[in-house]
């Protein structure tokens, strides 16, 4: 389960940044890039793999809906294993449609120019860099956010709690 949260997880996360760009500002959204922009844009999802982090995704919708089956009936299995591993396969082809919509957000939010300008830089030597070692530094960075949360949730719960004694609250 751990694993198919992480697979849907941070998909999800991504998606959830995606739908804030789209509140944050409708105004970019008015006009439909031309067919040049979105070549364009294509270009920029392909090279930056911007479409990576949603990758798990019919995988792990497939395997969520297998789940679901599998609780209320486990001796499905091996049906459901089967029917799992050719739906995979079957919808693999419709992530298209996200890497098309990765494009089309890229054309909206940048001129087809800026988009020009941000393929050159990533395919210069110092741009092929930070993609490779971008996923290290998101990793680090997650990490570093999570313990940090972690140890500020531990102190916030102690000084709430000490404040609670204060006011007279058993703890």
């Amino acid at each position: 389960m751990r694993m198919f949260t992480r697979a849907i997880g941070r998909p999800l996360q991504a998606a959830a940044v995606a739908a804030a760009v789209l509140v944050a500002a409708p105004s970019a959204f008015a006009q439909a890039p031309s067919a040049s922009a979105m070549a364009t844009a294509r270009q920029l999802v392909t090279v930056t793999g911007a479409t990576a982090l949603f990758s798990p995704l019919v995988a792990g919708v497939v395997e969520q809906s297998k789940l679901l089956y599998l609780q209320q009936n486990p001796a499905l299995g091996k049906d459901l294993n089967e029917i799992a591993a050719k739906m995979r396969k079957d919808l693999q082809p419709r992530f298209k449609e996200v890497e098309e919509e990765v494009a089309k957000l890229y054309a909206q939010q940048f001129n087809e120019q800026e988009m020009k300008e941000i393929l050159a830089f990533y395919e210069s030597p110092v741009g092929k860099k930070v993609l490779q070692e971008q996923p290290k530094v998101v990793e680090g960075s997650m990490k570093f956010a999570q313990d940090w949360a972690n140890k500020l949730s531990e102190e916030v719960t102690a000084k709430m709690r000490d404040e609670l004694k204060k006011r007279g609250h058993p703890m």
